[in-house]
């Protein structure tokens, strides 16, 4: 099973996001955190996280790009947990339990997303507000093969 990774290519994510995902943590859409936005709430950074942001699931900041990358079941279960308890802190679910289900599905939406990709695959996000509500567009950046004339320098000792 694949998931996806924040990554940072640069800076950026620290100056656009009022709060960035840490490099290396998991994430997915979080396009449930707009699902109830307006126009009005379009502004500043709030923007550039409706627009282009990944939900990191340690910090729950935002990042600009993911990396596919596998996942094993128990981390996937742990995921879920922190998931739920984040819709019962921040959303007001009744209990973790009623939340796992939803945080289950989001989940697998994300891992439905990554598994036709190969791993180290770059993702973005883009965002728009619709009469229909949110519409999310993804953007995929394949990994190119580095050679190795790339990252070493050949050479004689002497």
């Amino acid at each position: 099973m694949k998931l996806a990774r924040a990554i940072h290519l640069d800076d950026s994510d620290r100056n656009v996001f009022f709060s960035p995902a840490r490099t290396g943590e998991w994430c997915l859409s979080g396009g449930f955190e707009f699902s109830d936005w307006t126009e009005a709430d379009l502004t500043g950074k709030a923007r550039q996280a409706f627009a282009n942001g990944w939900l990191g699931l340690e910090t729950f900041g935002r990042a600009t790009f993911v990396a596919v990358t596998p996942i094993e079941e128990t981390e996937l279960a742990t995921l879920a947990e922190r998931l739920a308890q984040h819709f019962v802190d921040i959303y007001g679910a009744p209990s973790v339990e009623a939340a796992l289900g939803v945080a289950r599905q989001e989940l697998a939406y994300m891992a439905e997303l990554c598994e036709e990709h190969p791993e180290n695959t770059l993702i973005a996000v883009q965002r728009d507000l619709t009469e229909d509500g949110v519409r999310e567009a993804f953007r995929t950046i394949a990994a190119p093969e580095a050679k190795l004339d790339m990252v070493a320098v050949h050479g004689d000792i002497e």
